[in-house]
């Protein structure tokens, strides 16, 4: 049967900004249609964070039993949906199924049935400054920026769920010296420098070289031997997918605590890119499109201009014309990554008509890309 749930996600991050969870938005018909898409997605099912699985605009019903969830998925449950008794048939079963909840779009002073426990309380912190009466952890969405989000912590709030962090963040500046340490490495590679050379900056950062090595070694490379040493990496990798990897270490290089949910984002949309390009284009190409997608945020990651960096970096055209410009073969891809974090799927399923991606494609590329991500910060 082929699907017709398409999944977007948003980030649940801490008062400190790191992640705490993902959250998952079914855009489905039904909860028939719903439930046969995440039965689909075990297999890929992102495991290094709690999952909220968000309904959209449907009601709860019991037939969401049908569903075989996974230890870290929680289901939401829209505060307007307690008065319809399907869904208060099917809190009792989440409950006796061990299956954790979320209460979502709360508003202090709404009834609440007896014996519940909600871990989590999703509020409209446009609508709820302030998280009064809350049953759980209160999280605040709907927020701009990250001044909304300071604001929101202050006001008792516990976390957010939301894209305010890509909003409202420091004016750019020049590229620091580690950062540009990393460029450099980028260039020698891509350029085929001698290794003795890319090896003597490596040497000047050790913290560098050992992060390096990690990811590599990680098991989203896939390799059937641990790589001890530089020399040994470019003898097994060779020269392109070294420079992918490069590419993620620059991404992952900003020390601000802020910045993870940051990082997840750029890498989920590289990996997503790649994984969705297999049937687009050839091998150096999706390598590209990982990098296109890495690199969406790093103006922003590292406090500078896209501009500023893309001179430095001297990528191929296809990258900078998607990056300064969304335009080139690349930038109908970079589109449907940025589609993939809207609560609303409209968009989503707009594009992928336009790609002519089914959901089952979608779904699972940006399961796969999520699940990597994660993994990379774990």
């Amino acid at each position: 049967m082929s699907q017709t749930t398409f999944l977007t996600r948003e980030p649940v991050v801490n008062k400190n900004r790191a992640i705490t969870a993902n959250r998952l938005i079914a855009q489905g018909p039904n909860i028939t249609a719903v439930v046969d898409t995440l039965n689909s997605l075990s297999d890929i099912w992102p495991s290094h964070h709690p999952v909220f699985v968000s309904l959209g605009r449907l009601v709860p019903t019991p037939e969401l039993m049908n569903w075989v969830a996974p230890a870290n998925a929680m289901v939401e449950i829209p505060a307007q949906a307690l008065a319809h008794p399907q869904t208060l048939a099917l809190l009792p079963q989440l409950q006796a199924a061990g299956i954790s909840m979320c209460l979502t779009w709360f508003a202090n002073g709404t009834a609440l049935p007896p014996n519940v426990d909600w871990r989590f309380v999703l509020m409209d912190a446009r609508k709820q400054p302030a998280p009064t009466g809350s049953p759980g952890l209160s999280l605040a969405w709907g927020l701009p920026d990250v001044a909304a989000f300071r604001q929101a912590v202050g006001a008792g709030y516990d976390g957010a769920s939301g894209w305010f962090f890509l909003h409202g963040n420091p004016p750019a500046k020049e590229l620091s010296p580690g950062h540009a340490q990393i460029v450099r490495l980028l260039n020698l590679v891509r350029n085929n420098g001698e290794i003795r050379d890319i090896e003597a900056v490596l040497k000047q950062d050790v913290a560098l070289s050992y992060k390096l090595l990690r990811y590599i070694n990680s098991a989203g490379f896939g390799l059937m031997c641990e790589i001890q040493s530089f020399r040994h990496a470019v003898s097994i990798l060779g020269y392109t997918n070294l420079h992918k990897w490069l590419s993620l270490l620059l991404v992952t290089a900003s020390r601000d605590p802020g910045a993870a949910a940051m990082m997840q984002t750029a890498i989920t949309r590289g990996r997503f890119m790649e994984e969705i390009g297999s049937s687009f284009f050839d091998k150096s190409e999706r390598d590209n499109l990982f990098i296109t997608g890495a690199f969406s945020l790093l103006h922003v990651l590292l406090g500078t201009s896209m501009q500023t960096l893309l001179d430095e970096m001297h990528l191929p055209a296809a990258v900078s014309d998607a990056l300064l410009y969304d335009q080139g073969e690349f930038a109908p891809f970079i589109r449907l990554a940025r589609h993939c974090e809207n609560f609303d799927g409209t968009g989503l399923i707009k594009a992928a008509a336009e790609l002519h991606l089914t959901a089952e494609q979608l779904n699972r590329a940006q399961l796969v890309a999520l699940g990597f991500a994660d993994s990379l910060q774990a």
